[in-house]
C-alpha cells in the first residue's frame, strides 16, 4: 500500500516547480497555486489538512486502475499537477473538518486525462469520503455524454478487487448499498428524475458541448444543499458552443482569478478554478508554451503525435480553428477578451488637487433604466503623458441587495467606498449624471471641453446637459467604424500604463469584463462577455470620452 507522509504537500511542491520554471503553466494556473500555497502556509478560518489532501491521492494510486490502452490494468500513478489539484480540492477544511471547496473546475486541453481524474473522484466520493448514503452523479445534457465518466469508473471497479468488494457494477448504476448505502449514476437533463436529488457529488464533463446547460447546472447545484460537504466537479476543454454554460463558468474562472489578490473584489471562497490554457493565441507555434494547456504532454499525451499534428496544422490553416480550441483551450469565437488582466491593471492613484487639471472630456453610458449607469471625466496635465480618468457609477437602491446576492458582485462594498452611488427606487434617473458632471466642475474645478455619449441616449438627458453646459455634447456612434481605432489606441495606452483610472475597482472590473468583436478586416468594437451580470458600462463611458479625445486631440491638448 502506498502511503504519503504528513509532510508531503503536492501544492507546495508544484508551486515551487512553477516558480523555478520547471513546470510551465499559464498565468491563471500560476496565480491560483500562488494563492493556494499562501493559504497552506498562512491558515485562517480554513486550513490545509495533509491527511485529507493525501487521502484522495492514496485512494487513486492504491485502488484505481487504467481500463484501456498500453497501461490497461495497471494502477494509476498520478502526476504532480494532478496531485496538486486533487489535494487542493479535498485538503482545505475548516475547524470541524468540513471541506472548503464545493466547486472545483479543471479546464485542460484534450487527451490530458481529465476523464480519468473525474472517474477517480466519483468513486472516491462514493466510498472514500466518509459520507453516509452518498448520491454521486455523472451529469450532462445528453445521456451518452453523461455515461463517459461513469463508464470509465465502472471499468475501474471491475479491474480492482478492492473496489469490487465495496461497489457492485449494475447496468445503469454503481451501488455501494452493502458498504455505505451509496449510488453512482449517469444522469442527463432529459431524465425525469432530476427533482428531489440529495447530491453529495456531481461530475460535469465536457461543458463545452452542453447546450441550454444552465438549468441542469443549477438543478444539480441546488440538489447539494442537504449535504454538509458536497462537491461539484467540472472537467472540460474549450469548445465551439458559445454563449452557454461553458462561457459562464470560464467567465467566473477569469473573474475569480483576477480577484485573488484584490481586496476590493468579490471572491467566492468555495470555488476553485484551475485553467490550463495558452496566455496568447500566438503561442501555439512555440513548443515552450505547449505545456501551458497540456500539463500531461510527453507522459499522458503523446508528444510525437502532438508535434506531428502541429506541423500538419501549419500547412493547413483550415485546421487551426479546431486545433486552437481543442489542443490549446482557446475558445473559438469572434468575441475574444480585449485585454489581459496584466494589460488593464494599473494600481497607481492620483490626487486631483495636486494635479490641478483645467479642462476635461466627459463620457457617459446611461445604459437602461434598471442597469448600471457610468460616467467619467478624463483629463491631461502639462508635461505629463498620463491620461487620467475619474469614474462614477450608479445603481438603483432597491436592487442593490438582490444584485449583490444573485450576481455575486460587491456593489454594497463599492457604494460604501464611494465608487458607486444609489438612486432612489428601482430605476436610474439620467439627471444624476448631469449632477455629477456639475459636481466635477464646481468642486474639482475641471471644466468640460466636450462630453462623448452614445448617440442613442435619451433625448431629454441630452437637452438637460445642453441647458447646463452649453453645446459641448458630442454623439459617439456605437460601431466598428467609429470605435475601432480609438479602442485599439485606448488598449495600447492601458497596456503601457498611460491610463490612470485611480485604481477604481469598478472600472477595473468593467475593463476585465470587456470582450472585443472583430471583423475580417481587423476592426473591433467592445461587447460584453457571455455573462449578463458582468457589466462593461465603465468601459463604454471611458471609450466614449477617449473617442472624443482621439478625434480632437490637438485642440484639446492646446488647452491643457
Amino acid at each position: 500500500m502506498k502511503r504519503y507522509p504528513l509532510t508531503y504537500n503536492p501544492i507546495l511542491d508544484y508551486y515551487e516547480k512553477i516558480e523555478a520554471g520547471e513546470e510551465i503553466v499559464g498565468d491563471k494556473v500560476c496565480k491560483w497555486y500562488k494563492k493556494l500555497a499562501h493559504d497552506v502556509e498562512h491558515p485562517g478560518y480554513y486550513h490545509y489538512e495533509p491527511k485529507r489532501g493525501n487521502h484522495i491521492i492514496e485512494f487513486a494510486e492504491n485502488f484505481c486502475r487504467h481500463s484501456k490502452g498500453k497501461l490497461g490494468g495497471q494502477l494509476v500513478t498520478l502526476e504532480l499537477w494532478e496531485k496538486a489539484w486533487l489535494a487542493a480540492t479535498f485538503g482545505f477544511v475548516d475547524g470541524d473538518g468540513v471541506r472548503k471547496y464545493t466547486l472545483s473546475v479543471l479546464i485542460v486541453a484534450k487527451k490530458n486525462g481529465k476523464s480519468l481524474l473525474a472517474s477517480i473522484v466519483g468513486l472516491y466520493l462514493l466510498i472514500g469520503d466518509g459520507e453516509a448514503g452518498p448520491e454521486v452523479y455523472a451529469v450532462a445534457t445528453k445521456r451518452d455524454q453523461a455515461k463517459i465518466i461513469w463508464t470509465e469508473a465502472k471499468r475501474m471497479v471491475r479491474k480492482s478487487e478492492v473496489l469490487l468488494k465495496r461497489i457492485k457494477p449494475l447496468i445503469n448504476e454503481l451501488s455501494s448499498e452493502d458498504y455505505n448505502c451509496g449510488t453512482f449514476k449517469p444522469l442527463a437533463s432529459d431524465s425525469d428524475t432530476l427533482d428531489g436529488l440529495n447530491v453529495h457529488g456531481c461530475l460535469m464533463d465536457e461543458l463545452h458541448q452542453w447546450k441550454h446547460g444552465r438549468p441542469l447546472f443549477d438543478i444539480m447545484v441546488d440538489g447539494t444543499v442537504g449535504r454538509e460537504q458536497p462537491l461539484v466537479l467540472v472537467t472540460t476543454t474549450a469548445g465551439t458552443v458559445r454563449e452557454d454554460i461553458y462561457d459562464e463558468i470560464y467567465d467566473d474562472a477569469r473573474t475569480a482569478t483576477n480577484a485573488l489578490f484584490d481586496e476590493n473584489a468579490y471572491l467566492d471562497e468555495h470555488s476553485l478554478y484551475i485553467v490550463y490554457e495558452l496566455d496568447k493565441r500566438s503561442e501555439w507555434t512555440d513548443p515552450n508554451c505547449w505545456a501551458k494547456a497540456n500539463p500531461g504532454l510527453g507522459t499522458i499525451k503523446n508528444l510525437t503525435s502532438f508535434k506531428a499534428l502541429i506541423e500538419k496544422v501549419k500547412n493547413k490553416p483550415e485546421l487551426l480553428k479546431n486545433t486552437l480550441c481543442k489542443q490549446f483551450n482557446i475558445p473559438e469565437t469572434s468575441q475574444e477578451a480585449w485585454l489581459t488582466f496584466e494589460q488593464l491593471n494599473n494600481e497607481n492613484k492620483f490626487d486631483v488637487a495636486e494635479l490641478k487639471p483645467r479642462y476635461g472630456i466627459g463620457g457617459a453610458d446611461l445604459s437602461s433604466t434598471t442597469d448600471l449607469t457610468a460616467a467619467c471625466v478624463m483629463f491631461c496635465v502639462p508635461n505629463d503623458k498620463t491620461i487620467y480618468f475619474l469614474h462614477m457609477y450608479w445603481i438603483p437602491e432597491d436592487l442593490v441587495e438582490k444584485k449583490v446576492k444573485e450576481d455575486k458582485v460587491p456593489y454594497d462594498k463599492w457604494i460604501e467606498q464611494g465608487y458607486m452611488r444609489t438612486c432612489p427606487g428601482n430605476k436610474i434617473h439620467a439627471g444624476v449624471v448631469t449632477e455629477w458632471f456639475r459636481e466635477v466642475q464646481d468642486e474639482l474645478d475641471i471644466y468640460l471641453f466636450k462630453v462623448g455619449y452614445d448617440a442613442w441616449s435619451a433625448t431629454y438627458w441630452v437637452q438637460e446637459m445642453k441647458n447646463q453646459f452649453g453645446d459641448i455634447l458630442t454623439p459617439v456612434i456605437q460601431g466598428k467604424k467609429t470605435l475601432s481605432d480609438p479602442m485599439k489606441n485606448l488598449g495600447a495606452d492601458l497596456d503601457k500604463k498611460l491610463i490612470n483610472y485611480n485604481n477604481n475597482p469598478v472600472t477595473k472590473w468593467c475593463l476585465a469584463n470587456t470582450a472585443k468583436d472583430e471583423d475580417r478586416n481587423g476592426n473591433i468594437q467592445p461587447v460584453k462577455t457571455s455573462k449578463a451580470t458582468r457589466r462593461i458600462d465603465g468601459t463604454a463611458a471611458m471609450l466614449d470620452a477617449y473617442t472624443v479625445y482621439y478625434n480632437n486631440i490637438d485642440e484639446y491638448l492646446s488647452m491643457v
